[in-house]
């Protein structure tokens, strides 16, 4: 027995020793997917007669705040904002007021997603910390929902405001008072609650505000209303559309670009502009044109060696005088360009663009022929403001073209003509593209602008009516198209901003809920229910 004993001792001996020489992986567990958890606060949470500077924050583990100046909420607004500490990660988070606190008031600071744990990111979402300086906390809440007027997609980070209605508020307050009670949608929601409220009657606005300093500044922020006063408490949840608002026109400088050309710089609608360019007393003669994707404009004139004008620049309300020196500089040169590289679609007109603008027109010295070497019947447009011109023929398919302009066919502002132009396009089979008919119900009022976009909100095909419920989007190009409809209430043609000054509202539109997506070759049908 003992000699079987001494034998099984040793294979035992054997197998622990192998056991503790084989290596393994040390795991480290499952990943932490916790948010923190607030333990304590001092002062606590909800404290009423609240008369501390200083409040700290405990919690179970380390955690570091992120981004509070985009998250961090605080409602009243404060005019100066708390001091967060400290800057790296701590089990305690420490807000030091800078601001003397409003009496009888309830604040709410809500932190947003700012505050995560140290390891692995995890957000102690919407957190708020809420004190009272008087006897009792506010408890009413109010809804509202966001949208864009115009584009789809929604702008994040909105605030939404309300402004207590009381004798000291006036149409300019949202200028320069920040709100009473403020709350954001922050980048994921769409949909806001505002907390703590008090009974009463408040004006409801929304407003992108790019400098947030929680007023409202015309030139750069989006906003939207409600129009009446909104009495909480109440059950509503309040839609606002949110607009940029079309700033009164004004020019901001003239400056010399060339020594036939000066440029203004403006902000506002370009439409209707009057300029008036003199040199002493005598009035120059010249031509405004638009500078492609600036808010210049280009004033042309006639040469002239060093010199001083004077630019009058006039529009509804403004009127400013702008004075010029002209010296030496690079002159213009007379060059063309055609919006199609070799195709021309459908839907399109052959376009030439000329970077000086042109005054005289040959069509004698023009002609469009076909493959067969036919002459093919066209007229012309001239835009002056936008310097191109255009070609109006009806395109067949398959086709290839060739337009020729003889030297003396265009002659620009400064008596110069072209040199011999030729450009060769070609059309594809009608198989190529796609049809739709969109069927309207439910329309409210006429006229609408029915509009097909892309994803961008770029607008492809649009078209306006006054009484037709079937609108026909023929030769478009296979791709997929965001399907609107805008309500042209003032009869313009296109769509129309909102003003707060005014209490005007944007014009309305409505979306077709889902992309359309067109293939070639075919006939799609498409009814919608404005609703």
């Amino acid at each position: 027995m003992q000699k079987y004993f001494s034998k099984y001792s040793l294979v035992l001996l054997i197998i622990l020793m192998a056991s503790c020489a084989k290596r393994g992986t040390i795991t480290g567990g499952d990943k932490d997917t916790i948010a923190p958890v607030l333990e304590s606060s001092l002062p606590k949470n909800f404290t009423k007669n609240f008369v501390s500077k200083e409040i700290q924050l405990y919690f179970d583990e380390y955690v570091k705040v992120k981004n509070a100046n985009k998250q961090l909420i605080i409602s009243p607004p404060m005019k100066n904002m708390p001091d967060i500490l400290p800057y790296n990660a701590s089990k305690v988070i420490t807000i030091r007021i800078k601001d003397t606190l409003l009496p009888n008031t309830t604040y709410s600071m809500n932190f947003g997603q700012s505050i995560e744990d140290n390891n692995e990111g995890n957000h102690l979402k919407q957190f708020k910390y809420v004190f009272s300086t008087g006897t009792y906390i506010d408890s009413l809440m109010q809804k509202a929902t966001i949208k864009d007027a115009l584009e789809k997609k929604t702008d994040d980070y909105v605030s939404i405001m309300m402004y207590e209605v009381n004798d000291t508020f006036n149409d300019s307050t949202i200028y320069k008072e920040t709100p009473r009670y403020i709350t954001n949608t922050l980048d994921s929601i769409k949909i806001a609650q505002l907390e703590n409220l008090r009974a009463g009657f408040y004006k409801l606005i929304a407003i992108k505000d790019v400098n947030g300093n929680n007023k409202f500044d015309a030139k750069s922020d989006k906003i939207g209303f409600i129009d009446d006063a909104v009495n909480v408490p109440n059950d509503n949840t309040y839609q606002i559309a949110m607009f940029k608002e079309q700033v009164p026109f004004k020019a901001i400088t003239v400056s010399q670009a060339s020594p036939k050309k000066l440029y203004l710089g403006y902000e506002g609608k370009n439409n209707n502009v009057k300029v008036v360019v003199q040199r002493g007393e005598e009035v120059l003669p010249h031509i405004l044109t638009k500078l492609p994707k600036k808010d210049t404009l280009q004033v042309w004139i006639k040469p002239l060696k060093k010199d001083s004008l004077n630019v009058m620049v006039s529009k509804d309300n403004f009127s400013k005088s702008f004075p010029v020196k002209i010296s030496e500089q690079k002159k213009d040169s007379l060059k063309f360009s055609s919006d199609q590289a070799s195709a021309l679609d459908f839907r399109e007109k052959f376009t030439i663009n000329s970077t000086v603008p042109l005054i005289k027109f040959d069509s004698s010295k023009m002609r469009l022929i076909n493959k067969d070497s036919t002459a093919v019947k066209f007229t012309t447009d001239y835009d002056e403001f936008n310097q191109n011109l255009k070609f109006n023929f009806t395109p067949e398919p398959l086709e290839k073209y060739s337009l020729r302009l003889l030297p003396g066919a265009l002659t620009d502002f400064y008596e110069r003509v072209n040199d011999t132009l030729k450009y060769d396009f070609t059309t594809n089979n009608t198989s190529d593209y796609g049809n739709m008919k969109v069927i309207l119900e439910n329309v409210k009022r006429f006229p609408v602008i029915v509009q097909l976009t892309d994803s961008e909100g770029k607008v492809l095909a649009s078209e306006y009516t006054e009484k037709e419920t079937e609108i026909n989007f023929d030769l478009l190009q296979p791709t997929k198209y965001t399907l609107r409809v805008i309500y042209d209430d003032n009869k313009n043609k296109e769509w129309d901003t909102g003003s707060y000054i005014e209490k005007r509202q944007p014009e309305e539109v409505i979306y077709f809920p889902k992309e359309i997506d067109l293939h070639a070759n075919w006939d799609w049908v498409e009814t919608f229910r404005l609703e």
